[in-house]
């Protein structure tokens, strides 16, 4: 008799979004956008640290992004502070880029 397997009902939020994110570029840019616009330091990091799981994970994120592994654990930590640099060329390995947008609309 074959062995049955239990279906998962439910996922986590972190797994939910990870995969969200894995799948689809405008997303993660809409995700990152919205962390920008609204969130703290410490939300940005989060939002930097889901994105690099959904990218592989640090290891294989930072041999792309020509960081060293060990400083790119510690640039997404909690109390990270990534220099622009490095912000730059993590993003550039996810297949992002950092923009400037105007606040107020042209007239």
């Amino acid at each position: 008799m074959p062995r049955r397997t239990k279906t998962k009902l439910h996922r986590d939020h972190d797994e939910a979004t990870i995969e969200s994110l894995r799948n689809d570029r405008e997303f993660a840019a809409e995700y990152l956008n919205g962390v920008l616009a609204d969130g703290s330091e410490e939300e940005l990091m989060l939002a930097m640290r889901r994105l690099a799981d959904a990218m592989g994970g640090v290891p294989k994120l930072a041999i792309k992004a020509k960081l060293n592994a060990t400083t790119l654990y510690r640039t997404l930590s909690k109390n990270g502070n990534p220099e622009l640099r490095s912000m730059n060329s993590l993003l550039k390995a996810m297949g992002l880029r950092l923009a400037v947008q105007s606040l107020e609309k042209s007239t």
